[in-house]
């Protein structure tokens, strides 16, 4: 992972650029991390260490537990100087957990997705439920689960089920397109990583569940 990522710094990620939320710009000592948001913006809290990231993804503006790393509301405020690239690899491992690894994955050709279907039918136990959720009830949830615009940045790659059925007809094409922008912002101005999603997360599950035990 630590060389695909200097490979891709070298001649792939010519700063800057971001990943997700997360601006990365090059600088004299190393690597710059804020806010895409926070570019003009002066007075920001400084951090040094790619561990440091881990707490500042932990809560949003207002102090509230982010359970889903890859929803659109990362905090404001901070600032972080990294010496090299694998403590810029440990930040945004730490930003947005697994997602560089899918990212590297689905760059060599090997990723595999899973559908969701698949994903509900190995539940067990208190989440087996999850898989009596029928297609409409589907396209209603993912779509207000998984929208860019206040629920997750990550790029959709999975399928509804084994024959290809999209994840939901309710959400927009450039949700499952790799080269699109998730993050909804005036700052477009810069190259963007993709979070891609290869299946459901856990969260997604639950939902699902959810949505079968209201009936």
């Amino acid at each position: 992972m630590s060389d695909f990522i200097e490979s891709e710094v070298e001649t792939g990620w010519v700063a800057p650029f971001c990943f997700g939320q997360v601006s990365v710009q090059k600088t004299s000592r190393g690597f710059e991390l804020y806010h895409r948001d926070d570019q003009d913006r002066d007075k920001l809290e400084m951090f040094r260490n790619a561990g440091d990231a881990i707490e500042i993804a932990r809560y949003d503006d207002d102090g509230n537990y982010r359970p889903l790393k890859t929803a659109p509301n990362l905090r404001h405020g901070w600032r972080m100087d990294l010496g090299t690239v694998e403590q810029l690899k440990r930040a945004l491992d730490n930003f947005y957990p697994g997602r560089l690894a899918v990212f590297a994955a689905w760059k060599s050709g090997r990723l595999r997705t899973t559908p969701l279907r698949e994903t509900l039918d190995r539940q067990s136990g208190m989440y087996r439920i999850a898989a009596k959720i029928s297609d409409a009830q589907i396209d209603d949830l993912v779509a207000d689960f998984c929208t860019s615009n206040g629920g997750c940045l990550r790029t959709i790659l999975w399928k509804r089920d084994k024959a290809g059925a999209t994840a939901s007809i309710k959400l927009p094409e450039e949700k499952f397109g790799p080269n699109t922008n998730q993050v909804q912002t005036e700052n477009a101005t810069q190259a963007t990583i993709p979070l891609l999603c290869q299946e459901a997360c856990n969260l997604l599950v639950a939902a699902c569940r959810n949505v079968v035990k209201a009936e």
